[in-house]
C-alpha cells in the first residue's frame, strides 16, 4: 500500500473510531445533581433535634455502631425512596464539620468500576497524581484538598435500613425543605480544582461577581468553588456552607426563631436567602423557592 493510500486509510479509521470512544466514555459523569449531605458532630441527638425544630419534615435513623444515624429528610419519602437528606452521624472526636457532599451517577451500580478506572486515567494525564480509589459505603473519595465527595446510584435513595424515628415529633419545624440547594467548597487552589471538577462535572455554567465557580446540575442543585484566602486562625480547605431549598418563608420571623435555637445569623447578599451558622458552628443557608 502506498504512503497516500495508507494515510487516508488511517485517517478514515480514526474517524471511524471516534464515536465509539465517545459514546464509551464515562466522563464527564451523568449526574442529576447534589443528592445529599452528611454532617459530623460530636452529639447526634441534640444536632438532629435543632435541625427538626428547622425543617418541617420526618426523622428516620439507622442504628450504626453502637449508636444511631439520623436523617432529616427533604421532602416526602415516597414508595422508592427517592428523597434528598441531611445525615447526622458521629464524629467520635474528629471535630465538627461537613463531610460529605453525594451526586448520584446514572447507571452507578453497572458501571462504576469503569467510571473509576477512567478517574485514574483522566487524573494521571491531567497532572493531578494518582487517584486512590475509594473507602466506606458506596463510592465515597477526596478531591485534591482532600474533601469528601461520595457517588451512589441514580436516584439516591434513604437507605433501606432507616426507619422512622420518634426522637423528635415530625412536621414541627419552621420551614418546609424541598431538596439540597447548594454546596460551597473552599479548595486551594481554583485553577486545580477547576481541572478536577471539570473532569467530574464537565464544563461550569458561571463566575459570580466573587470569582467564586458554579457548577449547575439538571436537578437544580449547584457546587461552588471558592479560592480559600488565609484569615488568621482560619485558613482551611473545607466544605464551608450547605443549602437548601425551601417553600417560601418569613425571613425575619424564621430567623428569630432559629437564633433562639442557638444558631448565628449571617449575612446572605442573596435576596430572600436566611444564613446561620448552626450551633456546631457550621454555616447552613436557606433558600426560597
Amino acid at each position: 500500500m502506498n504512503k497516500p493510500i495508507r494515510k487516508f486509510v488511517c485517517i478514515a479509521l480514526a474517524a471511524l473510531a471516534l464515536p465509539l470512544t465517545a459514546l464509551s466514555a464515562s466522563l464527564p459523569l451523568n449526574t442529576p445533581g447534589l443528592d445529599h449531605f452528611d454532617v459530623m458532630v460530636p452529639n447526634v441527638e441534640t444536632t438532629t433535634k435543632f435541625y427538626m425544630n428547622v425543617f418541617k419534615t420526618t426523622l428516620h435513623a439507622q442504628p450504626f455502631q453502637g449508636g444511631f444515624r439520623y436523617f432529616i429528610l427533604l421532602g416526602p419519602l415516597p414508595e422508592n425512596r427517592a428523597v434528598g437528606y441531611l445525615a447526622i452521624g458521629d464524629a467520635r472526636g474528629r471535630g465538627t464539620y461537613i463531610g460529605h457532599f453525594c451526586t448520584s451517577v446514572v447507571d452507578w451500580r453497572q458501571n462504576s468500576n469503569a467510571i473509576f478506572d477512567e478517574m485514574k486515567t483522566a487524573f494521571r494525564g491531567a497532572g493531578l497524581g494518582e487517584f486512590p480509589g475509594s473507602t466506606g459505603v458506596g463510592g465515597i473519595f477526596q478531591d485534591p484538598d482532600g474533601i469528601e465527595i461520595q457517588f451512589l446510584p441514580s436516584p439516591d435513595t434513604l437507605v433501606t435500613a432507616a426507619v422512622p424515628s420518634d426522637l423528635v415529633p415530625p412536621q414541627q419545624g419552621l420551614v418546609m425543605p424541598l431538596r439540597v440547594d447548594n454546596v460551597l467548597v473552599q479548595v486551594s487552589s481554583l485553577d486545580k480544582a477547576l481541572t478536577y471538577y471539570r473532569l467530574l462535572y464537565g464544563k461550569e455554567s458561571s463566575r459570580d461577581d466573587e470569582g467564586r465557580v458554579i457548577f449547575s446540575f439538571a436537578n437544580g442543585s449547584r457546587l461552588i468553588l471558592e479560592q480559600t484566602h488565609y484569615v488568621y486562625g482560619q485558613a482551611k480547605t473545607h466544605i464551608a456552607r450547605i443549602g437548601i431549598r425551601v417553600e417560601p418563608f418569613d425571613k425575619a420571623k424564621v430567623g428569630a426563631a432559629i437564633t433562639k435555637l442557638g444558631a448565628t445569623m449571617l449575612d446572605a447578599k442573596e435576596a430572600g436567602v436566611l444564613r446561620f451558622r448552626d450551633p456546631d458552628g457550621n454555616v447552613v443557608e436557606l433558600v426560597p423557592r
